[in-house]
């Protein structure tokens, strides 16, 4: 389980099936079978050395994920799983990527405050809701608008400092992992019979 607060940004050294790359932080108490985030995504440590790591990607993975879209040379945003006695700074990022949303623009609010637009997937618009939290590449993040399939989201300093989101261009693919929560509940409530009244009676008659 991860936060979605990066902890380093990384340097793509080989792309492809087999995905290298450069960094440091993160390899601090690494080892072969380990878990790092890339871009939101978790991958296995199938390869450590002392100044970079490499991962194996699935087609899975490359088919839903912008992780395929990388060359030598691209940044990553990078993270280690929470440890047991570390602290909820974002919110609950599985790695598991829902699907990739269209970057389309980042616009200064002034004071280096950015406002982020992005273009999602109908398909994951039912478990985005004003206020939410949303994983975009990786980074933890506040829905602050959301309208006619354009998602919005505030980008303070910090952020924009330590993560990719300065690098990217109008049309880039990045990253989307909804709230693990928002989706149990759809499936919840597509399991109830809704015809009826939503009761506590109703709820205990449905086994919950």
């Amino acid at each position: 389980m991860f936060t979605g607060i990066i902890e380093e940004l990384g340097s793509v050294t080989v792309a492809g099936s087999r995905l290298s790359i450069r960094c440091s932080t993160v390899l601090s108490d690494a080892a072969v079978g380990s878990s790092i985030a890339v871009n939101g995504v978790c991958l296995t440590v199938a390869e450590l050395r002392p100044d970079s790591f490499s991962a194996d990607l699935a087609p899975e993975t490359l088919q839903r994920s912008n992780l395929g879209d990388l060359r030598p040379g691209s940044r990553v945003n990078l993270e280690r799983p929470l440890s047991p006695n570390g602290r909820m700074n974002g919110h609950i990022v599985q790695g598991h990527v829902d699907g990739t949303g269209e970057f389309l623009a980042l616009d200064a609010l002034g004071e280096d405050n950015w406002w982020l637009r992005i273009r999602i997937p109908d398909a994951l618009d039912p478990y985005l809701v004003y206020k939410g939290s949303i994983a975009i590449d990786g980074i933890s993040l506040t829905v602050a608008s959301i309208e006619s399939g354009i998602l919005s989201v505030t980008i303070i300093p910090h952020t924009f400092r330590n993560t990719t989101l300065a690098g990217y261009r109008p049309g880039a693919r990045v990253n989307l992992e909804c709230d693990i929560l928002a989706k149990h509940v759809e499936k919840l409530l597509r399991r109830l019979d809704l015809k009826q009244p939503l009761t506590v009676d109703n709820l205990r008659n449905q086994g919950y």
